[in-house]
């Protein structure tokens, strides 16, 4: 397959029919609980994620891919006769991966033209970044014009989540045991928001329904919005959200992608996120 090739890493959560249909590949995060070891989504499915986080008093663990991992998938790729590679990985402020992506492309230099691009972003934020970046590929833009594509992006693509519960910021120390359970008493719902390739608290709400009714004014806030993307960690309501944020963009273009271990870990179940890019 010639032309240019979209690599990307597992923390996109990218469902797996749009991915096989851009021929995006994935290069997996590993995930520990204890002393069990999984590679993201081929070990561990995010059913059976959420499934093992229900029954573990230990926060799992998550692990960057080895440089390995990155220069096997650019060579295999690039075997199959590809011109080129565009690699967007997780936020750089967040993850070690796209150091590793970085390496490998280093190693590789002379042999396969590998353009790494830091998303700064997570999830589907990140998600919608390789599709788009597939998509552009697809239509015979060259690497040069399909990296400064994806680029382009970085400002303009917003992620938003209501975290359902604090359980996992407490076990990981994010917040104290006080706090979650003050929390938790209180129905407190954090609303938080991807800035500048951190996590950072964008609101609280007091209840779960005024969190989801949160993130649907922070999409109308911005007018027409571009690739919308909906993302969750097993909630019981996404439909209600989808229907709700399907009256402000058409419901058959939104993008449903399933949180797993590399953001569930830290968001927790129950999650519901939302990812667009504004207009330029």
């Amino acid at each position: 397959m010639s032309g240019v090739r979209i690599v990307t890493d597992s923390a996109c959560d990218l469902p797996a029919a749009l991915v096989a249909e851009l021929a995006i590949e994935i290069v997996p995060l590993t995930i520990r609980f204890g002393d069990d070891e999984f590679v993201d989504r081929k070990d561990l499915s995010p059913a059976e994620f959420w499934s093992r986080c229900a029954s573990s008093a230990v926060l799992p663990e998550t692990a960057a891919p080895p440089p390995g991992a990155f220069e096997d998938v650019f060579r295999r790729v690039a075997s199959t006769g590809a011109d080129a590679i565009v690699c967007i990985n997780i936020s750089s402020r967040l993850s070690a991966t796209i150091q590793a992506a970085q390496i490998a492309a280093k190693a590789l230099e002379g042999d396969v033209d590998v353009r790494v691009v830091d998303s700064l972003s997570v999830s589907m934020g990140l998600g919608m970044m390789a599709v788009h970046a597939a998509r552009r590929a697809a239509e015979g833009q060259s690497a040069d014009q399909v990296a400064a594509g994806a680029e382009e992006l970085v400002p303009r693509t917003r992620v938003y989540g209501a975290l359902d519960t604090l359980e996992n910021l407490k076990k990981g120390g994010r917040v104290g045991g006080a706090q979650a359970m003050l929390g938790s008493m209180l129905s407190i719902k954090p609303v938080i928001e991807v800035r500048d390739g951190v996590v950072e608290p964008e609101s609280r709400q007091r209840t779960r329904a005024r969190a989801l009714r949160y993130l649907v004014d922070k999409v109308r806030s911005q007018g027409a919005v571009e690739d919308l993307a909906v993302m969750h960690g097993e909630a019981p309501d996404v439909e209600e959200f989808l229907g709700m944020v399907g009256e402000l963009y058409p419901r058959d273009k939104i993008v449903l992608g399933d949180i797993g271990a590399v953001i569930g870990t830290h968001a927790g179940p129950r999650v519901i996120g939302v990812t667009f890019q504004t207009q330029r």
